[in-house]
């Protein structure tokens, strides 16, 4: 194979492990077991609300928190401090860049990555923020409809 058919090689779906909304900006993030991902206006109940498309979902590796944790020196960190919409595990989300997945039953896009902001370290404690730093997912756009739920796939479709 090359490099090119390696980089689109995922035999392995990844699975959602964990689903947050932020109903307003400044407010705690609230868990949920599924939510409904709508293309013209981002994931039902979160504030984004299709403003801005390139981020109307983020995404986390479950297997990056328990990183972060480590260097921070934690038994483990709550998803609902790092502010992301969805904690997946099994798939490296890095290596999405490009390319469109489902997501439950929706599609969607990686559209850039998703940098840790200042919160962090009020709610990480001291060194959250560099602590993420490279570790805080990605971002992605909905480009189909669909409802994800807790234990869906994420599988990458072919380009």
């Amino acid at each position: 194979m090359d490099i090119k058919q390696l980089m689109k090689s995922f035999p392995k779906s990844g699975k959602v492990r964990w689903i947050g909304i932020r109903e307003e900006r400044a407010v705690a993030v609230k868990e949920a077991n599924e939510v409904i991902a709508t293309a013209s206006k981002g994931l039902k109940g979160d504030h984004y609300k299709g403003k801005n498309k390139k981020r109307q979902v983020t995404l986390i590796q479950a297997e990056h928190i328990k990183a972060v944790a480590d260097i921070l020196g934690l038994e483990t960190i709550n998803p609902q401090e790092l502010r992301r919409n969805v904690v997946i595990s099994g798939t490296n989300l890095l290596a999405l860049k490009d390319l469109t997945f489902t997501l439950g039953t929706a599609k969607l896009k990686m559209t850039g990555y998703c940098h840790p902001c200042s919160r962090m370290e009020k709610n990480l404690g001291e060194g959250g923020y560099n602590a993420m730093r490279g570790h805080g997912g990605i971002t992605a756009e909905i480009l189909e409809d669909g409802l994800i739920r807790i234990g869906d796939s994420l599988t990458v479709l072919e380009a």
